[in-house]
C-alpha cells in the first residue's frame, strides 16, 4: 500500500498529551516524578536577571571621571531608589550646582573611577512556570522544568493569538456556519472559551474582552478584522505573546471559514468542561499550533497515561485530510487513492498527488504537499 507522510492537524477526541514545561534559563523544580498536579500547579520557578541601567556621572556632574569617588553618595552594594540622588556637586557659594539620581530602584553594582560611570542593577524578576493541564509529572528535568502527561480530547488550529489559559468551554452559536457577531457575546461568558462558527469580526473580539472572556475558538478571521483588533499588522514571527486580552483560536483559516463539523461537534459534545487553549502559533521551521486541551482525569482514563505514544501513520485511503492551498484552500475531505506516479501539475512540476473526496461530493486531484492529516 502506497504511503505518504505530512504535517498532522489533531482533532481527537480521545489522545494522550504531553506539555513540556521548561524554564528559559535554569531555576527550581518544585513537583516530583508521579506526582499530580491541576491547571495552575506551580511546577518550576527561577529569578529572570534585573536590567542594568548606567549614570553617566562625568557628563551630569561635569567632572573628570578620577573624580566621581569625591562626589558619589552611595557604595557598592548599596540600595538606592528611583530618583534618589546618587552623586552631588555643589557649586560656588552654594549656587550652579549638579545632582545625578538614581533611573531605576536597584543596587549599585559599580563605580567606576575609569569611565565615571555608576552601574546600577534591578531587582531579579521572579518567574514561575504552571502546569497548563493536569496530569501526572512523566519526567522531571533537574534544573529546567517537567514533562506533564494527561489525557484528553486535542484540537489543534490554523491559526491564534494570546497565550496559554483555562476555562469552560461554552457555546455561542448553535451551527458551524453561523458568524460570531457582538451580539451573541453575552455578560455569562465571563471567565469561559467561547465557541463560535465561521467567522469572527472586530466589534464581537472587542465586546468579547470588555466582558472578563478569556478565549475564542472560531472558523475564521478576515485579516483586517485581526489588524484592527491588535492595531498592527502580524509578522511571520511565533505569536502566542500578544497582550489583547484573551486567546483567540482560528481552526480553518483567514476570510469566512465554516469550522468544520469534526472540530464544532466534538467542542460541543465538550461544552461546560475546563479546557486548557494556547494561541502559540509557528508557521516555519519547528511547527507550533494552536491548541484546545479538555483533559478528561476520570477513572478509566487516568489508567491511559501511563501508556505509550502510537506513532503517527503515513498517509492512505480514508485517511481524512484538509486541503492547505487554493482553489479548495480550507476543504475537508477523504482520500480516494494515492497514485504512485508523478503527474504534471499547474505549474508543469512532476510531482507526486492525491485524489480527495470532499465534503460537498466532488473528487479533486491535490498534490501530496497542499494537504494536511487530519488526526482523529
Amino acid at each position: 500500500m502506497a504511503l505518504a507522510y505530512t504535517p498532522g492537524l489533531k482533532v481527537k477526541a480521545s489522545t494522550i498529551f504531553d506539555a513540556m514545561r521548561r524554564l528559559p534559563i535554569p531555576g527550581q523544580v518544585l513537583v516530583k516524578e508521579g506526582e499530580t498536579v491541576d491547571f495552575d500547579t506551580i511546577v518550576a520557578r527561577t529569578s529572570v536577571p534585573g536590567g542594568v541601567e548606567i549614570v553617566k556621572l562625568v557628563y551630569l556632574l561635569g567632572v573628570d571621571p578620577d573624580d566621581v569617588g569625591r562626589y558619589v553618595r552611595k557604595k557598592v552594594g548599596d540600595s538606592v531608589k528611583k530618583d534618589e540622588v546618587i552623586a552631588e556637586k555643589k557649586g560656588f557659594m552654594g549656587m550652579f550646582g549638579s545632582v545625578a539620581t538614581s533611573p531605576t530602584t536597584g543596587v549599585v553594582q559599580q563605580i567606576s573611577e575609569l569611565t565615571g560611570q555608576v552601574t546600577i542593577v534591578e531587582a531579579p524578576v521572579p518567574l514561575e512556570v504552571r502546569a497548563y493541564v493536569p496530569g501526572k509529572i512523566e519526567k522531571v528535568l533537574p534544573n529546567e522544568g517537567v514533562i506533564v502527561r494527561t489525557s484528553g480530547a486535542l484540537i489543534q488550529g490554523i491559526f491564534g493569538l494570546g497565550g496559554e489559559i483555562h476555562g469552560q468551554i461554552a457555546f455561542a452559536v448553535d451551527s458551524p456556519d453561523e458568524m460570531l457577531t457582538e451580539d451573541r457575546i453575552r455578560e455569562d461568558h465571563a471567565g469561559k472559551i467561547v465557541v463560535g462558527g465561521s467567522l469572527v469580526r472586530v466589534d464581537a473580539l472587542r465586546k468579547a474582552v470588555s466582558v472578563g472572556v478569556k478565549g475564542i475558538v472560531v472558523g475564521g478571521i478576515e485579516d483586517k478584522d485581526l489588524s484592527d483588533f491588535l492595531g498592527y499588522e502580524i509578522g511571520v514571527a511565533i505569536t502566542g505573546h500578544e497582550n489583547v486580552g484573551l486567546t483567540l483560536i482560528v481552526t480553518e483559516g483567514f476570510g469566512g471559514m465554516r469550522m468544520s463539523d469534526r472540530s464544532f461537534n466534538l467542542l460541543k459534545t465538550l461544552e461546560g468542561k475546563e479546557a486548557a487553549v494556547n494561541g502559540a502559533t509557528q508557521i516555519r521551521a519547528g511547527v507550533i499550533r494552536p491548541e484546545i486541551i479538555v483533559p478528561q482525569l476520570g477513572p478509566e482514563t487516568r489508567a491511559r497515561i501511563s501508556g505509550d505514544f502510537v506513532p503517527q501513520k503515513g498517509m492512505e485511503p480514508g485517511m481524512a485530510v484538509r486541503i492547505i492551498r487554493e482553489p479548495d484552500f480550507g476543504r475537508i475531505g477523504k482520500i480516494v487513492s494515492l497514485p504512485v506516479d508523478l503527474q504534471v501539475v499547474e505549474t508543469e512540476s512532476p510531482v507526486r498527488v492525491l485524489q480527495v473526496e470532499l465534503e460537498d461530493g466532488r473528487t479533486v486531484v491535490v498534490p501530496r504537499a497542499d494537504v494536511e492529516i487530519i488526526e482523529e
